[in-house]
């Protein structure tokens, strides 16, 4: 087994790039209250120049127009695209197109992936993911209502979705639905490309949230209520076999969580960074806060907690490039609730620091603090990730067939003496 924390310099050099050119061309649109065609406009050029960069949809293979690029890279690619909430879509890589351009390249048909596919990736269609609904836990989707019934040659769809992301900005949507009830509970769901002004879908609403009170209509990041009623789609619609919708899904979600950790990273550090900033400047009681041991005490348990996430995340990553996903499975749970607690604390703390402006929306932290709440529900709640961690490291051990602990002492104290009583016996008779 051999480890390596070095990055190539070419590499490396990709990265410096991507760090300049976030912090100095896109950093700046957040502060534009931006509608969707409004945003697309301003990263129109931007985007040219990533893909000039050959950094464009990096996490897809590169028949696909991707790079190929592991998780590793890819992760260091998220940290620094994480510290502003368009520097995904600036990329190629937002989710849930990039998971959604993952499918189609997996088990699309040749049709689906010209019509679909192709278009998303060139960044001239966007998508959005429809599996959880308002009256099922999302942390078990084997619960879902949402149906998908053969007539004829077609599929009819009804159901009611919400919490799909960007809905109102998409123009399809990839929906879960069930096709066999009385299935197996992992084989009861498929997965369906229904255009988004398919007759009888209905974009709801944009569902105020925490991280977004009063949420503007049709704008980037949304998170919408849809229904579905007699919604009909060809067979062509369906995306590899009927009841392959978990094992569908499974393709998005492993590396997606991936993602989602470095980001966080991402946007840790800027919290990090405007803590730090304050700390050498803000005075009170007699010094800057800088010198106060509480502050430098936030600042020295912020940089141990983010480099453990940093570390736990890439390790994740490389279990992951040398030997598949599946077998990343505890590592993914781990680093996705730990994650989503690092994030929550240092933004708290960077909040704290700042005092009421931090509490006020003059800086990012405000909104970067609503969403991190998020995190703990993102792609299933923390609750779920520790039990799953849970159970995968508890079936490493077996209970004692005595019954007896294994490190008992007084086990293993008669159990030494047996086996040195020779040596004993020795030791005696020198004496």
């Amino acid at each position: 087994m051999a480890w390596d924390f070095s990055t190539e310099p070419e590499f490396q050099q990709k990265l410096d790039w991507m760090t300049a050119f976030v912090r100095e061309e896109i950093r700046p649109l957040e502060t534009l209250e931006l509608t969707w065609p409004q945003l697309l406009t301003a990263i129109a050029p931007l985007q040219q120049q990533v893909k000039a960069q050959q950094l464009w949809a990096a996490h897809l293979d590169p028949e696909l127009g991707g790079q190929g690029y592991g998780q590793v890279k890819l992760g260091l690619m998220h940290e620094i695209l994480g510290s502003s909430p368009l520097g995904p879509i600036v990329f190629g890589c937002q989710a849930p197109d990039s998971g959604n351009a993952e499918i189609l390249a997996a088990v699309g048909t040749d049709e689906q992936k010209r019509r679909w596919l192709d278009p998303l990736l060139a960044g001239e269609k966007y998508s959005a993911f429809a599996l959880t609904e308002p009256d099922n836990a999302g942390a078990d989707p084997t619960n879902l209502q949402t149906t998908a019934v053969r007539d004829g040659d077609d599929w009819v769809l009804d159901g009611d979705k919400w919490f799909i992301s960007n809905a109102s900005t998409a123009d399809f949507v990839i929906v879960v639905a069930v096709t066999d009830p009385d299935a197996e509970r992992h084989r009861r769901a498929s997965q369906f490309i229904v255009p988004i002004d398919a007759p009888g879908l209905e974009v709801v609403r944009d569902i105020a949230s925490m991280e977004n009170p009063s949420p503007r209509e049709n704008t980037y990041g949304s998170h919408c209520e849809v229904t579905l009623r007699d919604v009909r789609v060809g067979a062509d619609a369906l995306l590899g076999n009927s009841g392959d919708g978990f094992l569908i899904a499974q393709k998005r979600l492993g590396p997606g969580r991936i993602h989602h950790c470095m980001r966080w990273i991402g946007q840790a550090n800027r919290a990090f960074d405007m803590m730090c900033e304050r700390a050498t400047y803000r005075f009170a009681h007699g010094s800057v806060l800088g010198e106060k041991q509480t502050v430098r005490n936030w600042i020295a348990d912020s940089a141990a907690e983010m480099q453990a996430l940093r570390l736990m995340t890439l390790q994740a990553a490389w279990v992951i490039d040398t030997q598949g996903t599946k077998a990343a499975r505890k590592e993914i749970a781990m680093i996705k609730y730990f994650g989503a607690k690092i994030l929550h604390d240092v933004i708290d703390r960077a909040v704290q620091t700042h005092g009421s402006l931090g509490y006020s929306s003059d800086l990012p932290l405000d909104f970067m603090y609503r969403a991190a709440r998020a995190a703990r529900l993102y792609d299933g709640p923390d609750e779920v990730h520790r039990d799953t961690v849970a159970k995968l490291i508890l079936r490493g051990y077996e209970a004692p067939t005595d019954r007896i602990p294994t490190e008992h002492v007084p086990t293993r104290r008669r159990a030494a003496q047996e086996r040195y009583a020779a040596l004993f016996d020795e030791i005696l008779a020198s004496v």
